[in-house]
């Protein structure tokens, strides 16, 4: 796990200061890679690599990077390959390893396949690799979108890096994307490959560029298929499941460090730390979970205690307070980059500060709800089917997998989200699937006077919507697959960006077993009523994996997700120092807001967990930190170039 940057002139040019700006891009990702950094440049000085190393394997300096190999390419990368030891054995009669290194390997996979190195990887990684033979550059991004890739032209200059920031020295100005803050406003997260940043973007989960003599090509090298299987029996998929999980568990926990895990209390974490612990022994393996004071609804500690008796696992806990939010929450958002996916950021930050004082390699459960379908708007989206089903008569066709008679004994779990119910029946019932979807997730109509909608322009992000929930890889009859494709495309990615910054702030590599494309794969071929069925949410997860849990892991019906008491918080303790944040004489006047209409929101009331108190502020921090402070970034580069 480290942060990588680079520099590639798209005339083969010499970069002026190459060195220092690298140097520069290297000191603002420093907390990505604490344990070294180094730089490299070709002797033409028109590409060049940054570095900064977390030692996770091969813990020697002969495995720094940026790394060369005897035909003169060179590499730095981001992630972990897990299938590094096999590539090995299968490439050594081709290439003389001189390191115990994945980063090798891929230079050695390089060698043998080129491009299509990256369908021979199984792991996370974003890398670039140098071709020093045919003067091309190549840089590839995993299948998920786990570790990051960000990137932008600046005449004829290519950069890119980890993390956005570190490109924010090389920009004339910071300009906020109005199409991407329109899809904020509506997602909460950016669903293409824009980014708040006007003129940054993101590589794409399973995409990679190549460049050579100034062109730049992008292409797509895998996609997930929905091609249900309806010749096996449910014990088939639970048997097939579970060798698949155990296996990619097993391989995640491959490391020269030892390896703990994040454990919240639910399903997910619980089985991917429950199963590790059968290949890291219980007295090595620590847990770690954060829990708040607020009551029963904010505390997911006693499930986490429960798995950590069971299992025999060593568990901390992290108290967290509204004194660590306004100490830290500046800091979060620095580190996010931008803002994305909720206030699950903060807490996830502190945990995460917390498993650092003991380990450098944490596993986590993020990807099983998309991949198996978690989230409680399904059942709210099916909930609406069915009663529409029942009333049209068609419950028996291809498009449900429950009727309403079984999914009532589910609908408990619907008890925190009776608001959003409320708001969601309002308008457009039994309209088309993905109209309905959209208005399950749209957070745009809580924003009606805070926004200046006339100012934004014409883009409407349905659009876009229904491009990805509509995909051609998804089967026209499954709402299930579509509702679960859709986030994976794009909730997803906005979590591991959450994953990788809250952990990597501290120099802490996460792990994240159920992202193996051999068991997503596989998952896409279950029919939806193998993975839902009667209104239980991920049931085939449970079933298969359930003896690894404590009984109140199995039987709990009151999913929570970690939520933040931000909204108790906001008229109470919080209450000034939220003021002051909206009052400050830059918020005040951020175009495409009103901001006398955003500070009258903070005196009304919001339901406990709604996000639009939260997905405005954490906007004004993040104008805050990098629109009003750009000129910090240019003085680095200058500071920099300085002491040079």
């Amino acid at each position: 796990m480290c942060g990588i940057a680079g520099i590639y002139n798209l005339n083969n040019k010499e970069v002026n200061a190459i060195s220092n700006q690298l140097n520069t891009m290297n000191t603002i990702q420093i907390h990505r890679g604490p344990d070294g950094q180094q730089t490299w440049h070709h002797e033409k000085k028109h590409i060049g690599f940054g570095h900064v190393r977390l030692s996770i394997i091969d813990l020697s300096t002969s495995a720094n990077q940026p790394m060369t190999d005897e035909a003169g390419n060179t590499i730095c990368f981001n992630g972990e390959i897990y299938n590094y030891i096999e590539l090995r054995d299968e490439l050594k009669g081709f290439y003389s390893f001189k390191t115990s290194s994945d980063t090798e390997v891929i230079l050695a996979a390089y060698l043998k396949w080129g491009k299509n190195c990256v369908n021979h990887l199984r792991g996370m990684f974003a890398f670039a690799l140098w071709d020093n033979k045919t003067s091309e550059l190549f840089c590839a991004r995993d299948r998920f979108g786990i570790k990051p890739f960000y990137y932008t032209t600046v005449g004829d200059v290519f950069y890119f890096a980890s993390e956005a920031k570190t490109l924010m020295p090389f920009l004339s100005e910071i300009k906020t994307n109005i199409n991407a803050l329109k899809e904020y406003l509506f997602f909460q997260l950016c669903i293409g490959n824009s980014t708040l940043f006007d003129g940054v973007k993101e590589l794409p989960p399973a995409h990679h560029i190549a460049i050579k003599n100034g062109d730049l090509k992008i292409e797509r090298y895998w996609e997930v298929y929905y091609n249900l299987d309806f010749n096996h029996t449910s014990s088939y998929f639970n048997e097939k499941l579970s060798e698949l999980l155990i296996d990619s568990i097993k391989v995640h926990c491959r490391a020269d460090v030892p390896v703990g895990a994040y454990v919240s209390g639910g399903l997910d974490s619980g089985i991917v730390s429950s199963v590790a612990v059968d290949y890291k022994s219980a007295d090595e393996f620590m847990a770690f979970t954060g829990k708040f004071s607020e009551g029963e609804l904010y505390d997911e500690s006693f499930y986490a205690r429960k798995l950590a008796e069971k299992r025999g696992m060593k568990l901390h806990e992290q108290n967290i307070t509204h004194t660590d939010f306004s100490n830290s929450i500046d800091k979060v958002i620095y580190h996010l980059d931008f803002p994305v996916a909720g206030p699950g950021s903060f807490p996830q930050y502190h945990v995460s500060k917390l498993a650092a004082k003991h380990r450098k390699v944490v596993l986590g459960g993020q990807g099983g709800d998309e991949i198996f379908g978690g989230y409680t708007r399904y059942l709210i989206a099916y909930f609406e089917q069915c009663i529409k089903g029942a009333i049209d008569g068609t419950l028996n066709t291809g498009n449900f997998v429950v009727t309403y008679e079984s999914i009532i004994p589910n609908l408990v779990s619907l008890k925190n989200y009776k608001p959003l119910m409320r708001d969601f029946f309002k308008q457009g019932l039994f309209d088309q699937i993905d109209k309905r979807y959209f208005r399950l997730i749209n957070r745009a109509p809580d924003l009606k006077s805070e926004v200046k909608w006339d100012e934004l322009g014409g883009y409407q992000p349905f659009d876009t919507f229904a491009e990805i929930f509509n995909g051609k890889n998804v089967g026209k009859e499954s709402y299930f697959d579509k509702m679960t494709h859709f986030d994976f495309k794009t909730l997803l990615p906005g979590l591991l960006q959450v994953e990788d910054r809250m952990s990597m702030a501290h120099g802490l590599e996460s792990r994240v077993p159920f992202l193996d494309h051999p068991v997503v794969e596989f998952a896409a071929t279950m029919p939806a009523d193998i993975k839902f069925k009667d209104g239980t949410l991920k049931m085939i997860l449970l079933n298969t994996m359930k003896d690894y849990l404590p009984i109140e892991i199995v039987e709990r019906k009151n999913k929570m997700g970690f939520p933040v008491p931000l909204n108790d918080w906001i008229g109470k303790e919080l209450k000034d120092f939220i003021g002051d944040i909206f009052n400050s004489s830059a918020a005040k006047t951020r175009p495409y807001f009103n901001h006398s209409e955003i500070v009258k929101g903070l005196n009304s009331s919001e339901n406990k967990f709604g996000r639009k108190v939260w997905g405005l502020l954490s906007l004004e921090l993040w104008q805050k930190q990098f629109h009003d402070q750009h000129h910090k970034f240019k003085k680095q580069l200058t500071q920099q170039t300085i002491t040079q």
